[in-house]
């Protein structure tokens, strides 16, 4: 299978008729500043769909985009660190909460990022463990395998394998092109 085409169609911030809608929905989620928007952009194969940043926390909503016309996929706020005032960290948390676990929203497939080469936080155990809790079909994505020295390679992967349990890992990396297909594969499937 293969992205044929990609647009952005709106923010959500609350009950939105488009998560209510019939398309499958395909979310990514993770930490703040783990690539969600660079792997969005890569599997895409464009550079700025997804709008990415230094600066923890850029994402403030749920962004939704269609995919191949068939599916939306959904780029959420990232957990953990973000900048801002602490009311404002508790309203992200609150939106992916919510989207994730206190709605009817189903969605076909998450994919959580994890930064390989930091390797699995709290904050990605936490999260690994609310989303088997409730019965998510997810995938977990090792980024940025091309920052991992060879010879911490295997241990660092192992690591995130791990955390990931019984749910597949996909080793990515934007800017080598790593893990691309796969990850696309998964996730239309």
């Amino acid at each position: 299978m293969r992205i044929t085409s990609a647009t952005f169609v709106k923010g959500v911030v609350g009950t939105d008729a488009i998560l209510a809608g019939e398309k499958p929905q395909i979310a990514f989620i993770g930490r703040s500043n783990v690539g969600k928007s660079s792997t969005i952009n890569a599997i895409v194969g464009r550079k700025n769909l997804a709008q990415s940043s230094n600066k923890p926390g850029k994402t403030r909503q749920i962004n939704v985009y269609l995919l191949n016309k068939n599916y939306y996929l959904l780029d959420l706020p990232g957990y953990g660190f973000a900048s801002g005032s602490q009311e404002e960290r508790e309203w992200l948390h609150k939106v992916i909460n919510w989207y994730l676990f206190r709605t009817e929203y189903q969605q076909k497939v998450l994919a959580l990022i994890v930064d390989a080469n930091v390797g699995p936080t709290p904050d990605d155990v936490d999260m690994i463990n609310a989303l088997d809790a409730a019965r998510k079909n997810f995938v977990v994505v090792a980024n940025k395998v091309d920052k991992i020295k060879a010879s911490e390679y295997d241990a660092k992967l192992q690591k995130v394998r791990e955390a990931a349990g019984f749910h597949k890992v996909i080793p990515f990396s934007s800017a080598k092109n790593i893990g691309i297909g796969e990850l696309i594969e998964e996730i239309l499937k």
